[in-house]
């Protein structure tokens, strides 16, 4: 099948769970035989910068990107406030990027247009104008759900009347869209019992994140070591530093003191100058690291303190990849079957935290058991190629169907 992926940010590098899934099920449809083509906006925020594309995308037949200036502009962010529209979705509108899409469908005739989140939603009508292509959207998370829990977690209370303004138009559009895609592909199945509840009818399959196995080796040393603990993520991304912040308020001091030889180290993409200026007691902030899978390896214990979001976390997964013990939170879990102290620990209070690393500290060398069974867990249930397969054998069987009403009518 031939497969056109809309993104709206160019997926490199593999640092963060949209590149990460956007790339790995990319990658599996090639194997599989599909036909893959690019067509990804070059935001300000997200910019790559270069004409030989990176080899983790080697796979694509042809890579478009265009080049578009999404930053949040005060003036327009307040004009919008007189407006229906949502401005979390008008920032992706952009004529440039239309018009390379437009070309790219004259030229080409598709079988598939994967659009990646709800972001791409704008070019529906585009794409039936010039394409019969069926239109799938991989929604990534529930979009709007991921801004209520920011909002709720807000405690300035003009900027929790903006963000609740914000987040209500948001949650308008994404329910308005719901019935447009031909195909729905929710990223879990919580989220896709959200979509019907909200009144999508039509056809859907979840399409969880898929890892390639033999892309993480696993090393053991560090549970030989002394218990230290590892975060990473994108530093840019409101829910990864809303959860830093309240990890490091709220539990790290306490932590600390009842055990003083305890290690954090934080690493991630765009780290903030407050981060990197603060001294912490025991706390080595990294900034952004050449690799994520050596940093995790170094560590016995990686921390997803989220406490917003929707989707899956692709860094929880592959933590547990590399045989790590992941110390998250219920919601950050969301999405991802695995079983608190089977082959991951779950906390959502200070206290809970605290209960789980003196769970670590007592396990007197058999901690690494643990990881190894997230190791296995990961490798089962969210293998790339599987997954792949699946949702490709749901396109066939879509397409064939479409063909036959096509010849019918």
């Amino acid at each position: 099948m031939k497969i056109l992926q809309l993104c709206k940010k160019f997926p490199f590098p593999l640092k963060d769970g949209e590149s990460i899934a956007i790339t790995n099920l990319s990658s599996a449809l090639t194997k599989l035989g599909c036909e893959m083509t690019l067509l990804a906006m070059n935001t300000s925020k997200h910019y790559f910068d270069g004409t030989v594309f990176p080899t983790p995308l080697q796979h694509y037949k042809g890579i478009h990107n265009v080049d578009i200036d999404n930053r949040i502009n005060i003036t327009d962010a307040f004009m919008n406030l007189f407006s229906d529209e949502s401005y979390h979705i008008s920032r992706f509108i952009s004529k440039a990027f239309e018009s390379k899409l437009i070309e790219l469908l004259q030229q080409n005739s598709y079988d598939i247009i994967q659009l990646e989140t709800l972001y791409l939603a704008p070019y529906i009508d585009t794409i039936r104008k010039y394409s019969k292509a069926i239109i799938a959207m991989r929604a990534h998370n529930v979009e709007h759900e991921i801004w209520e829990r920011i909002t709720e977690n807000t405690s300035s209370i003009p900027r929790k009347w903006y963000l609740n303004h914000l987040t209500k138009k948001l949650r308008k559009y994404e329910q308005a869209q719901l019935n447009k895609y031909d195909l729905l592909i929710p990223i879990t199945a919580r989220d896709l019992e959200i979509f019907k509840s909200f009144g999508f009818k039509k056809k859907a399959i979840v399409s969880p994140i898929g890892l390639d196995g033999s892309d993480y080796r696993e090393n053991n040393k560090s549970f030989k070591r002394d218990i230290s603990l590892s975060f990473i993520g994108s530093l840019d991304w409101k829910p990864n530093i809303e959860g830093l912040e309240w990890f490091l308020k709220n539990v790290w001091g306490d932590l600390n003191k009842e055990n003083p030889t305890l290690q954090l180290h934080i690493a991630g993409r765009n780290t903030p100058d407050w981060l990197l200026n603060r001294n912490i007691p025991n706390v080595t902030v990294h900034g952004e690291i050449e690799s994520a899978s050596e940093f995790i390896n170094k560590h016995s214990v990686m921390i997803v303190p989220l406490l917003s979001g929707s989707g899956m976390r692709a860094k929880i997964l592959e933590g547990m990849a590399l045989g790590k013990v992941v110390l998250t939170t219920s919601l950050g879990l969301e999405g991802i079957d695995a079983q608190h102290l089977k082959n991951v620990l779950v906390a959502d209070t200070p206290e809970e935290f605290s209960k789980c690393l003196h769970w670590a500290y007592n396990q007197n060398g058999q901690l690494q058991k643990l990881g190894s069974n997230a190791q296995k867990f990961v490798n089962t249930a969210y293998d790339n190629l599987s997954i792949g397969e699946n949702l490709l054998a749901a396109y066939q069987s879509f397409y064939a169907v479409k063909k036959v009403r096509k010849v019918v009518s």
